[in-house]
């Protein structure tokens, strides 16, 4: 498995398991968590994406108790988590809207919590979620500093940012963002045209692709001809149509970092299928222009 390196210190798979559902699989237990996570590890997939809201607040804690039970995984793993999102839940019955928090007491509060839940001693990397309109930048920049030295938190990047947000947070801090995470896949492709990947691109730094597959809707009836082209390509290679999608993101030079996110223990064990397969520039432009209903000007 190709790696990318985001800094000097830390490297991603270049694909990565998206924890999202991980709480909400029929069985949670310490073994099936363990099976998961060991089936990424032989193809190579070292990197896991977590959040403190997933799975209404469940899924670090569920991680948790694999890593508990086996600890001798996470030396192997890059464990990458988010935070500033605040769902009403019943975790927290005392507040009144969903929110987002960058305060440093929140933050702060955050990352021990995720600590704590999934049991490790540093997150790889820490991930603002979504940019914050009441965010103070001085006050949040330097709040994630202090992680850092802490040792608390190896390296730090954002989620959903536009250009503006990125610049007005980086402006705070000492440590540098190392990467983006944005919605992009074929029916999500604004990314390419709206400066989101060429912002990334230009700095030498790669952005993480959250539902890359459409959230599942890339193989549903409505794109029946995008579809189809798919299943062509994904014959005449031996692949799913998942592992072509995944293909075309990979084809891109700004080297995007999918995060692929699914309970079944066989489609785990595929992920990695997209690695072998090369899309020429003109199957590319060709499956963009099926998803966006025009060919390009």
């Amino acid at each position: 498995m190709e790696r990318i390196s985001l800094n000097g210190d830390l490297e991603l798979s270049r694909i990565v398991y998206g924890m999202w559902r991980l709480a909400d699989d029929a069985d949670t237990g310490e073994r099936h968590v363990q099976a998961k996570i060991e089936a990424c590890l032989d193809q190579g997939i070292t990197s896991f994406d977590q959040a403190d809201i997933y799975g209404d607040y469940e899924s670090q804690i569920v991680l948790g108790r694999a890593l508990k039970a086996a600890p001798f995984l996470r030396d192997r793993m890059e464990i990458v988590t988010k935070c500033d999102i605040a769902l009403l839940s019943d975790r927290f019955p005392n507040r009144r809207a969903k929110h987002y928090d960058t305060s440093r007491a929140h933050i702060e509060a955050s990352v021990d919590r995720s600590l704590a839940e999934m049991n490790i001693e540093r997150i790889d990397l820490l991930l603002i979620h979504r940019p914050d309109p009441l965010m103070d930048h001085h006050e949040t920049g330097a709040a994630l500093d202090g992680l850092v030295a802490s040792g608390k938190v190896r390296a730090i990047g954002v989620s959903n940012f536009k250009l503006h947000d990125w610049t007005l947070l980086q402006s705070a801090m000492q440590t540098k963002l190392v990467t983006n995470q944005v919605e992009l896949s074929l029916l999500e492709s604004s990314p390419f045209r709206n400066g989101d990947v060429a912002f990334m691109q230009e700095r030498g730094i790669p952005p993480m692709a959250w539902s890359p597959l459409g959230g599942g809707a890339l193989f549903g009836g409505e794109h029946g001809v995008l579809r189809a082209r798919l299943s062509e390509l994904a014959r005449q290679a031996g692949v799913d149509e998942a592992a072509i999608a995944i293909a075309w993101l990979l084809r891109h030079p700004a080297r995007i970092i999918p995060v692929l996110g699914t309970n079944n223990l066989d489609r785990i064990k595929a992920l990695s299928a997209a690695m072998d397969i090369t899309i020429d520039r003109e199957t590319w432009f060709e499956l963009y222009s099926l998803a966006n209903g025009h060919d390009v000007p």
